[in-house]
């Protein structure tokens, strides 16, 4: 290309490190690119919790807005915060490499840790389902913002919690010894996954950027966003889905559970990755009482 190709992002810390990352990929080869910051409704709105806020990416919204108006070349996106429909005139470029893709709790201090009650604060109602599961004497509290903004409301306010992604703090090299994983929660589909977005007319790009494209996490995380598809629910809804590629054989976790984390339908699948359909197992969900389930949360 003649001149440096437009990258959309957002302007949060986060936001920046993920876009940094793709220049660089590019960089690699030879494509020289410049960022161009956007405001997304859902920086623009830090007091409404999300599942209040009536529309499904609004992480997203605004910079696919500037790409469809020409303002920029690609947009950059955590693709966990991605439709699972995204609109018309835009295609997926390229799926980067995955990081980790399980989620933490950073403690207050090691006395929070062991209290017996504990405040815990999250603005996901998948992570809010599934420690009030595991908890259920806990309260949970609502927490928006960026990383560096939720991390500071944790030491200002009286609680003794909050739950983040293991890949935002270990990419802002984010470190603190209250630090614990939740290896029993079920991430959000393709969390820890970015996700280069395109105009479907510029052909030739969309050529040169496929050579960024990571197969096996593109292959997981079409199948974890196809299960969410399947079972209706937006970026809020208390869905959980991760699959793993072994060699040729895929593992798959996915739970959609209820709004206050009780009878929460989980499965477990192993099968030859030929074979495996996120759509197949959101049905097997569904008719293993998931349907009820999605009434309560539409209720």
């Amino acid at each position: 290309m003649n001149k440096a190709l437009r990258i959309g992002t957002r302007d949060s810390a986060l936001a920046m490190w993920q876009a940094h990352r793709l220049q660089n990929l590019l960089l690699d080869r030879n494509i020289e690119s410049t960022l161009i910051p956007i405001k997304s409704l859902g920086d623009l709105n830090l007091e409404e919790p999300l599942y209040a806020m009536g529309t499904v990416g609004i992480f997203t919204k605004t910079l696919d807005q500037a790409l469809l108006a020409g303002k920029i070349d690609v947009a950059i996106h955590s693709m966990k915060d991605v439709p699972t429909s995204l609109p018309i005139g835009l295609k997926k470029a390229a799926v980067l490499e995955r990081g980790v893709s399980g989620d933490v709790v950073v403690w207050k201090n090691n006395e929070s840790a062991a209290r017996a009650k504990r405040v815990i604060a999250t603005g996901s109602l998948r992570r809010q389902a599934q420690w009030q599961y595991q908890w259920p004497n806990d309260e949970l509290v609502s927490l928006r913002g960026n990383i560096h903004t939720r991390l500071q409301k944790l030491r200002e306010n009286d609680w003794d919690g909050a739950i983040f992604a293991a890949a935002a703090l270990e990419r802002l090299s984010i470190e603190n010894e209250c630090v614990a994983p939740l290896a029993q929660f079920i991430p959000a589909p393709a969390q820890g996954a970015l996700l280069v977005v395109a105009r479907g007319e510029d052909t030739d790009l969309l050529q040169q950027l496929s050579v960024l494209n990571h197969t096996s996490t593109d292959l997981c995380t079409q199948i974890e966003r196809d299960f969410l598809r399947t079972l209706e629910g937006g970026c809020t809804a208390p869905i959980g889905a991760k699959a793993e590629l072994i060699g040729q054989t895929l593992s798959f976790k996915g739970a959609l559970y209820s709004l206050r984390g009780s009878s929460p339908v989980i499965i477990e699948k192993t099968m030859d990755a030929d074979k495996a359909s996120g759509v197949d197992f959101a049905q097997e969900v569904l008719e293993a009482g998931g349907k009820a389930l999605l009434e309560e949360f539409k209720n």
